[in-house]
């Protein structure tokens, strides 16, 4: 027994010194022994399981400590890249390293060899120990083995189930949890501990709308509702092609301290002095680029579903409702390009969801097709989407997805170095940061030339074009934005990316600037491409104001809500719930009236069928 034992509490011991965070730390064990002890509590279940089917102590510890140092080491480098540790949702990621994911993610691994060699050095101990140590125990026990594995065995199963019995364990209120902020509990707690708690935080929450309060708020807002929507009914404009890109983490840098004084997006500039612009607060940082695209593409805040932290790996509806849909309706032809691979983020069943007729992804792309970096380049996808729009048949709605200046930011083949090196950065920041931000930059000022090169194009299109060109986070350059910070004296967790929307002939409505959120998007666009019969993207335009601020990264402290805002949120939560369930319809039907343009352009074979899979 004693054996047992003594590993126990050196894998308590050592659990705390590899979490590395000051709440569950070694020398902690006199003061906070509760703490480090349910921080070990699921590796020391399984070495325990281990223990009762190998019968060897060290054997089972050993492999435990491993799996377990695995969790951690994968927390510290999503903490140093992100500014946040593992948590639930990441788990589902490892269903995607097959989709395309381990290229991508495998880029955050270290490039040193030593951290691998250590590695192997465990795992060749491991194998030692499993040839050479002897049992523990017998391997008959009358059925006491069995009893213990099953029992084991279950404990593990309900607690990576989230079963509440678990919550005694992982007491809030005994523990402490800061839930507002993943990072500050896993400082307190341990990462192993915050995992935890945020899984049985979420665990068998099912949200529900409240009908009753959801109607109530709508008719509240009757006369600026119908307004707005007559309103945006006069623009009676020829019906324009439309050309959405997402840039990877694109922003302007000259909003860090120190380099105020560089034009580092001269096309955003140039182009924002005749088109409509802003920022755009968005729900993510430095990753989880899927987020600000589910909102873009839907409308709905990802605010009001907190357990949604990667939508399109926990989407369980066969339709979703959104601005893809409504543009099918309306006879678009609907394509989504992206020039990676189409399985990862589960892009092909989340766009098959949201109404996309086609899906162009890497494999679809010219064989020629450059790279810069370890990724596709902006200048391949901008060939791209000017390949899929036509002079004649239904109009087309184009939703393009950069990857050219995708992180890490560490390394970045294939690049000019010449041009790299001589991009100015502050002083201050350690030779790594510098690199970090120099490549960032590099591949940020190719996106900017290609938002440049492409408006050049679409306004020469015989066709009126509108395009959406925004970032959809803050690149994860954790240092730089520590050290450095930001003019505005925002946090990096809170600071928002531009937006532009271009009207390639003008012949639209005026210019509107002014700061939004990401889901306000297509409420925006929609009406300024004319199409203004859908009363819940009216209504997203309407409170959206008062709310846009409360949308930022997961981990970001929000500002404080009054009580008036504290109702638009609420009530908007019953809104939103109500159409991803798409049972919102007949609290609206009242606004909707329809729109005799979208009637007359309905007139060919391509475009009713168009129409006829907004509602498959």
């Amino acid at each position: 027994m004693a054996l047992p034992v003594l590993l126990a509490v050196a894998f308590v011991l050592y659990t705390g010194f590899l979490d590395g965070n000051p709440g569950v730390a070694s020398e902690r064990w006199a003061d906070r022994p509760g703490h480090m002890l349910v921080n070990a509590i699921p590796g020391l279940l399984l070495a325990s399981l281990l223990l009762v089917l190998t019968r060897r102590a060290w054997l089972s510890f050993g492999l435990a400590f491993m799996a377990q140092g695995a969790v951690l080491a994968v927390s510290a480098i999503k903490m140093k890249n992100l500014g946040s540790p593992l948590l639930p949702a990441d788990f589902r990621m490892v269903g995607q390293l097959k989709n395309g994911g381990f290229h991508l993610l495998g880029g955050y691994l270290p490039a040193d060899p030593r951290p691998y060699l250590a590695i192997l050095a465990v795992i060749a101990l491991i194998a030692l120990v499993a040839r050479y140590e002897p049992p523990l125990f017998a391997r008959r026990t009358r059925g006491r083995r069995l009893v213990t594995g099953v029992t084991l065995f279950a404990l593990i199963a309900t607690l990576m189930a989230g079963v509440p019995g678990w919550a005694k364990v992982y007491n809030k209120q005994r523990l402490g949890m800061q839930p507002w902020s993943a990072a500050a509990n896993a400082t307190y707690n341990g990462v192993v501990t915050t995992i935890m708690q945020f899984r049985l935080q979420d665990a068998g929450k099912k949200q529900k709308a409240n009908p009753d309060e959801a109607a109530q708020f709508i008719a509240s807002t009757d006369a600026p509702l119908r307004e707005h929507m007559a309103a945006a009914a006069t623009n009676r404009r020829q019906t324009p092609d439309i050309v959405v890109i997402q840039s990877e983490s694109f922003f302007d840098p000259s909003v860090i301290r120190g380099m105020e004084g560089e034009t580092y997006a001269p096309n955003l500039h140039r182009l924002a002095a005749h088109a409509s612009s802003g920022q755009l607060h968005v729900p993510t940082f430095g990753g989880g680029t899927i987020r600000t695209e589910f909102e873009v593409l839907t409308g709905l805040s990802l605010r009001y579903f907190p357990s949604m932290q990667f939508p399109y790996l926990q989407m369980h509806t066969g339709v979703m409702p959104g601005m893809v849909r409504t543009l099918r309706s309306h006879g678009y032809e609907t394509i989504a390009v992206h020039g990676n691979d189409a399985g990862f983020w589960n892009h092909t069943a989340a766009f098959k969801a949201l109404g996309f007729d086609r899906f162009v992804s890497q494999p679809n792309f010219p064989k020629d097709a450059p790279k810069n970096g370890e990724y596709m380049a902006d200048s391949a996808m901008t060939d791209e989407i000017m390949s899929q729009l036509k002079d004649d048949g239904p109009p087309r709605f184009v939703f393009a997805i950069s990857m050219e200046a995708h992180g890490p930011y560490d390394k970045s083949p294939n690049i000019d170095t010449d041009e790299r090196d001589a991009i100015v950065v502050p002083d201050e920041l350690s030779d790594n940061a510098k690199l970090q931000l120099r490549n960032y930059i590099y591949h940020m000022r190719h996106a900017d030339e290609e938002l440049g090169r492409l408006a050049d194009l679409l306004k020469k299109r015989e066709r009126p074009t509108l395009l959406l060109f925004y970032g959809d986070h803050l690149p994860a350059l954790v240092e730089t934005y520590d050290k450095a910070g930001f003019t505005n004296g925002a946090n990096m967790l809170t600071q928002t990316v531009p937006y532009i929307l271009i009207d390639a002939h003008g012949d639209g409505p005026a210019s509107q600037n002014g700061d939004l959120a990401a889901w306000m998007l297509p409420g925006r666009l929609l009406e300024r491409a004319g199409i203004h019969d859908d009363p819940y993207f009216a209504l997203t335009q309407v409170v959206g104001p008062q709310l846009a601020a409360l949308t930022h990264a997961p981990d970001a402290p929000g500002p404080t809500e009054d009580a008036s805002m504290k109702y638009t949120d609420t009530s908007m939560a019953n809104v939103a719930l109500l159409r991803m369930k798409r049972k919102l319809d007949p609290f609206v039907a009242q606004y909707t009236v329809p729109d005799m343009s979208t009637i007359a352009r309905q007139t060919g074979k391509t475009e009713e069928e168009a129409a006829a899979g907004a509602h498959q």
